[in-house]
Formats: C-alpha cells, sequence, structure tokens
C-alpha cells in the first residue's frame, strides 16, 4: 500500500504554561520542545505507524528552521519530496495550558508545494491514498489520481475551485473554518466527517447523518495539539484499506484520543494495523 501527504510541515515548538498570557503579560513557556508538526506534519507521521510506504509532498524554506524540519523528515526514511522557497520556513509557537488546551501563535504563512514545483506529481496516480492538506488547486487535481482523496476542510476554496470532488473531506466542529454541510461543495465527496471532541463525531453523506462514539480519553489530558491531524492520519489509512467512512472514522478516534496523554503528539501516535 502507498498514501501520500501533501502539505506543510512546521517548526513548532510547543511547552506549558500557567494560563494564557493578558494583554501586557509577559508568559513564560515551561518544558519547551521543538519538533516537525502543523496539519500535513502530524498527519504523516501517524501514517509513519502503518504497515505502508509513506511519500510526503512539502516545501521548505532556507532558514535554520527548514534545516531542523528537513533534518528530521529525513530520519523517517519515508520518501520526501519538497520544493524550495527563499524565505523563512514556518515556525508555530503553541501554549499549552493545565488540562491540555492548547493555543498556537503561526509565526509566517504556511508553506505548501505547488503544481508548478518539480516534483514527481505522476506518481500520485498509484497511491492507494492522499491525504491533502496543502493551498494549491492544481496540486489537488494532482492528487485527484489516488485511488481515494481525502481533504482536510480547511482546504475547502481550494477544493471547490479545483473542480474535483473528494472522496472524503474530514475537519472538526469545533473549528470555525472547517464546519460545513456536505451540500456546501459543488461536487459532493462521498462523505464529510467532523470530530466533535469528547463527543464523537458524525458522518454526513447524501443519504443522512451517522454519528460515531468518542474513544475514552486518557486521564489526565497532557496535550491536546495534534489531535485532530493524527485521527485525519488514521481515517487515511483506514479508508485506503478499504473501509466505510462511518468504520474508518470509529477506528480513527481512538488514534486521536491517544495522543491527549502526551505533550508532543508524535511521542504518544498508536501503530496502524490492518483492520
Amino acid at each position: 500500500m502507498k498514501i501520500a501527504v501533501i502539505g506543510h510541515v512546521e517548526h513548532v515548538t510547543i511547552g506549558t504554561v500557567p494560563a494564557l498570557p493578558a494583554p501586557g503579560d509577559i508568559a513564560h513557556l515551561e518544558r519547551p520542545r521543538p519538533f516537525p508538526g502543523g496539519g500535513g506534519g502530524v498527519a504523516f507521521y501517524q501514517l509513519l505507524q502503518a504497515p505502508c510506504e509513506t511519500l510526503l509532498y512539502t516545501a521548505l524554506g532556507d532558514d535554520d528552521a527548514a534545516k531542523f524540519v528537513e533534518a528530521n523528515l529525513v530520519t523517517t526514511g519515508a520518501r520526501v519530496f519538497a520544493a524550495r522557497r527563499v524565505q523563512a520556513h514556518t515556525r508555530d509557537l503553541v501554549m499549552v495550558t493545565p488540562g491540555g488546551q492548547r493555543t498556537i501563535v503561526v509565526v509566517g504563512e504556511p508553506l505548501h508545494p505547488k503544481r508548478s514545483d518539480p516534483l514527481p506529481w505522476d506518481e500520485l496516480a498509484t497511491c492507494d491514498a492522499v491525504y491533502f492538506t496543502a493551498q494549491d488547486p492544481a496540486a489537488l487535481r494532482a492528487a485527484r489520481a489516488a485511488k481515494v482523496l481525502v481533504v482536510t476542510a480547511r482546504r475547502r476554496a481550494a477544493l471547490v475551485e479545483s473542480g474535483v470532488a473528494a472522496d472524503v473531506v474530514v475537519g472538526s466542529l469545533g473549528d470555525p473554518r472547517e464546519i460545513s454541510v456536505i451540500t456546501d461543495y459543488p461536487h459532493p465527496p462521498r462523505a464529510l466527517v467532523l470530530t466533535d471532541g469528547a463527543r464523537g463525531g458524525q458522518v454526513e453523506t447524501l443519504a443522512g447523518i451517522a454519528h460515531f462514539a468518542p474513544a475514552v480519553p486518557p486521564s489526565p489530558i497532557v496535550g491536546s495539539y495534534g489531535a485532530g491531524d493524527s485521527f485525519a492520519g488514521a481515517l487515511v489509512y483506514f479508508l485506503a484499506c478499504g473501509l466505510a467512512p462511518l468504520e474508518a472514522a470509529t477506528r480513527a478516534a481512538a488514534y486521536g484520543a491517544a495522543v491527549l496523554r502526551s505533550l508532543i503528539p508524535l511521542d504518544a501516535q498508536l501503530p496502524l494495523t490492518s483492520p
């Protein structure tokens, strides 16, 4: 099996704070740790836990943050195709408060690959699934050549402009940028999967809405960064295995919940096994 991720991988520094700073305050980040994250990065690392070949299409800047991200990606042994940008790589500062809630400050615009970049786009036609978190509609059209195409709901504008139909769109009911209904898409996906935190989530098709139960969360919850992206990575894998969207989402819930036991999601992602 071969699965590709198309999108951004950011230089993330995560740490804890006693509380979010009020206007004029100074916050001291405790236990800071850097790692490659972002929507594409966390989903990519979750897919590395699967018994499949994993490809990454991304973009890198030209500074120390980019070098850090690239060095970590290289150690995975996956096939990484990176376009180069003459600009600073995107950095994220993630502050986690007691109880695990995270607040993210993004420094700079996320760097995404484009169809015009000299990357092996034709290989996407050989993939069992592609997860798209990028912004270029032309790259999305290239991704449609895969057997299964999953697109994050945050890229609805790119999906609409591309003129293609995704098999599944995935997002969160807790994120105003991702809330949608299936009729919002001129070319409706086969399913719209939206998580809903401790309430599980829902899968909408043209036939109606079905709900899936939440996984049992760990106790205590250490951090929530990357839970949705780990869910998305697992969802893509189970869809590539041939599961129906509702069953795939039900199984993926455990993978989103698993990372709640760690400040850094990459430290707690579960292995993906064939259903």
